[in-house]
């Protein structure tokens, strides 16, 4: 009876044994699956994140790309349209090679009917206002069956009327400003300044006129004469330009070359302006087709992107500014 009992009891304890045992395995055992999931997960995840990498950067590459556009292909008759807007200076936004290389993909478009450069800008310097200028004047002797037009918006001063003058015709509004034919250069004196302050100005120059135009010393009445002289040369260059381009429409009038400027309806009776118009009128009454397409700088997606989001959020701003200021009509 008593080894009845031991081997019952032995057995009690094996079956515990046992039962502890697979409880023990089977933990081991979940988590060691758990553990490969988990490396698994790691791992499509590692790869996720890899592949979402060089998505962007094929897609950063991508728009980096400069993609031909659409503007120099046109399949049907077409007035084009040149804009040459703001400062005419080199990496500005009037750049004279860009605004040159858009014309002659206008005037090389075998259904470009004509052109207008619709000019908006305060003008530049002489030398990239010639560039364009002389490109002008080449390029209507190289397809003479092509007029090029020039279209005052708001602004044709110095540089800009400069461009313009090598137009066959220059149309501008009654409220246009055009004008302002001279050239300038512009300083500052502060010298009496830094006599007020205590302050002792030391500069070595290798060369009696390498300090030209310093601004914190007395003039030199001799530099000034001689920078006097070379923007008489240039302004004469400035003014034989426009005569040519102009020639006998412009008035007998010294006032015209002194860098004056005037509203359109007075540059008509100066001979500055040819008459009233705008691109689409010019577009419809001069050249005869009506149908504009834009000659426009080709702009990598990159690019048109980040000038989406400026447009966005100026135009955000001042929605903004907007609510901050009307409240249900009224204005505080």
């Amino acid at each position: 009876m008593a080894g009845f009992i031991f081997n019952k009891l032995r057995n009690k304890d094996m079956g515990q044994d046992e039962r502890e045992e697979g409880w023990e395995k089977s933990t081991v055992e979940a988590l060691a699956w758990e553990g490969v999931k988990e490396q698994r997960r790691s791992r499509r995840w590692s790869v996720f994140f890899k592949l979402l990498t060089f998505a962007y950067l094929g897609f950063f590459l991508w728009a980096l790309v400069d993609w031909p556009g659409t503007g120099d292909i046109v399949g049907k008759p077409h007035t084009a349209l040149v804009e040459l807007k703001g400062l005419i200076a080199e990496g500005a936004d009037a750049d004279a090679e860009e605004i040159n290389g858009l014309l002659q993909s206008a005037f090389e478009d075998k259904n470009t009917k004509g052109v207008i450069l619709e000019i908006n800008s305060p003008g530049g310097t002489p030398v990239q206002a010639k560039s364009i200028y002389e490109e002008i004047l080449r390029l209507r002797e190289k397809y003479p069956e092509i007029k090029l037009y020039a279209v005052v918006s708001d602004l044709c001063a110095s540089g800009g009327y400069y461009v313009a003058a090598a137009a066959e015709e220059i149309y501008a509004s009654e409220a246009s400003i055009v004008g302002s034919i001279g050239v300038r250069m512009d300083s500052f004196g502060f010298q009496k300044v830094m006599e007020k302050l205590g302050v002792e100005r030391r500069t070595l120059t290798a060369g009696e006129n390498k300090a030209l135009l310093d601004p914190f010393a007395p003039q030199n009445p001799a530099q000034r004469a001689h920078l006097q002289g070379m923007l008489d040369q240039v302004h004469q260059l400035f003014i034989n330009d426009v005569k040519a381009g102009r020639g006998d429409r412009l008035e007998d009038n010294d006032a015209l070359f002194s860098g004056l400027i005037w509203s359109g309806k007075e540059s008509l009776k100066l001979g500055l302006i040819d008459g009233f118009g705008g691109t689409d009128s010019v577009a419809r009454d001069k050249i005869g087709e009506e149908n504009v397409v834009t000659f426009s700088p080709k702009q990598t997606l990159l690019e048109q992107l980040t000038e989406d989001v400026g447009t966005g959020m100026v135009k955000a701003l001042n929605q903004l500014w907007i609510s901050s200021v009307f409240d249900k009509g009224r204005l505080y």
